[in-house]
């Protein structure tokens, strides 16, 4: 019982934040003309603000926290987020039935960026902000916002983002729990603001650069257009926020770092291994699509090939999914890159899902020692990255993580594959564990997730929660609230 009123009482405090950027949406519905959006906007602020409220004060605030029970509150406060985040969508109507309402919703939070509208031009601007404001909220961590409204007091803190975040995204930073969770709020605004100022710049609107910043550093890919980014055809706005999705996807501690030097670690985005592995695989990755695509004929010119390469692996690496492409069209070799780079993608500590390039390079370097082991090297049963001693135990649990990872994306597939060709299903599949968003079939860069079946989108609304939780703590806490 315990558990079910601490993870009820911060349930309540996220949805706090939920109402607030859904008074921020209405807002932006009233200054344009009081918009269709508006009012289902403020009576969901509304809705969602008193159960917030009464679930705080309904509960009894609890001193000390397990980290089961921070287990229960992550899984809590996204599960409150999602299902209160639907409400302006059910309301709206249009293209929004109940399933479709509560799949725009998930896939704002968890930055999938997986979408069943047809037509999103037709929404209203309140809307069209209170979308992408989903994916902003849920990028930087619905838990992470919490803990700046709750006590200082350190356990909390402490817990709670042991709980949302994972060792390899604490392993850059030796100090305290509570300021790591600050400097990654810091670099979270001044990312999206730069951002921001930048594509304003090239003289859009404040309201398409605010929400492609937004989009862009939640490594989300909402946008405001029905062809994505190839909507602007401006290579100044590719480069920002191909700037903008690397950043996203690099570890914020890192980021931190480099700019404020920390005496408690000695870290930096030049100096660490993880960061150099990401852009050097991106980079490779980027080569080899822009010469298929030359080569292939598909462009004409090396310099238009280099472009579309860039933002597209950029784009699916860092878990974006904006698209200046159809990629349906491109050249096999080019689509199978791609599908490489929707698995591993950015860093740990950062917007981005995947299974995160630290856990990679760890299994990289151990099956490397392995092989050395095995033909007369001195064995040993550690691996070394940045400094940092990974054991068997460690390699071990990230292996089960990844095979664990892989399992889902073949359920998925096969759940998928009941009604749709086998391109669109393990695409969709792993697009939606690994927060992509968009894969290719009839998920295509310029397609969406409409024709699936009601229950294929309910599954497919489960395997975005499972990967951005990364998987574990979700399914402790189902144990712990249900099991016995």
């Amino acid at each position: 019982m315990e558990k079910w009123n601490i993870t009820l009482r911060y349930a309540g405090f996220s949805l706090l934040g939920v109402a607030l950027l859904m008074f921020v949406s209405a807002f932006i519905a009233f200054r344009n003309d009081m918009d269709d959006s508006f009012e289902p906007l403020v009576f969901s602020a509304m809705t969602t603000l008193l159960c917030g409220f009464f679930a705080i004060i309904g509960t009894k605030p609890q001193e000390n926290m397990s980290i089961e029970e921070g287990y229960c509150i992550v899984t809590g406060c996204w599960i409150a987020a999602c299902s209160f985040g639907a409400i302006p969508f059910l309301i709206f109507g249009g293209e929004f039935t109940f399933i479709n309402a509560f799949f725009e919703s998930v896939s704002g939070f968890t930055t999938t960026g997986a979408s069943i509208l047809n037509n999103i031009e037709a929404l209203p601007k309140g809307l069209q902000f209170w979308r992408i404001a989903t994916a902003w909220m849920g990028g930087i961590g619905i838990v992470t916002l919490v803990s700046l409204v709750i006590s200082a007091q350190h356990d909390r803190h402490s817990v709670l983002a042991s709980a949302e975040l994972s060792d390899l995204a604490k392993s850059y930073y030796g100090g305290r729990k509570r300021h790591f969770v600050y400097r990654l709020i810091a670099v979270y605004l001044i990312i999206t603001s730069a951002s921001a100022i930048a594509l304003h710049l090239t003289k859009m609107s404040w309201f398409d650069a605010a929400t492609l910043s937004m989009s862009a550093c939640s490594t989300c890919g909402f946008c405001t257009k029905n062809t994505s980014v190839a909507f602007y055809d401006n290579a100044i706005v590719d480069c920002i926020l191909i700037m903008a999705m690397l950043l996203g996807a690099t570890n914020f501690s890192l980021l931190f770092s480099t700019v404020w030097p920390d005496k408690s670690t000695h870290k930096n985005l030049f100096n660490t291994q993880v960061v150099r592995w990401f852009l050097a695989l991106v980079a490779m990755a980027i080569l080899i699509v822009t010469g298929n695509l030359y080569f292939s004929g598909y462009c004409s010119t090396f310099p238009k090939a280099l472009r579309l390469a860039a933002f597209q692996v950029v784009s699916l690496s860092t878990t974006t999914g904006f698209a200046t492409a159809d990629t349906n069209l491109w050249p096999s070799g080019c689509i199978g890159v791609l599908l490489l780079c929707s698995l591993v993608c950015g860093c740990s500590g950062s917007t981005s899902g995947g299974i995160k390039m630290d856990r990679f390079v760890i299994v990289i370097k151990s099956l490397r020692g392995l092989v050395n082991s095995l033909i007369g090297f001195k064995n040993v049963n550690w691996t070394k990255i940045d400094g940092q001693v990974k054991t068997e135990d460690n390699v071990t649990s990230i292996l089960t993580f990844m095979g664990t990872y892989m399992l889902i994306i073949v359920i998925g597939t096969v759940i998928f594959a009941t009604t749709m060709d086998f391109r669109t299903s393990i695409s969709a599949s792993i697009a939606c564990m690994g927060s992509v968003g968009p894969g290719f079939g009839e998920v295509g860069s310029m397609g969406n997730y409409a024709g699936f079946l009601g229950f294929q989108k309910i599954v497919a609304m489960i395997i975005m929660l499972l990967g951005r939780v990364e998987i574990f703590p979700m399914l402790i806490a189902a144990k712990s609230l249900f099991g016995r």
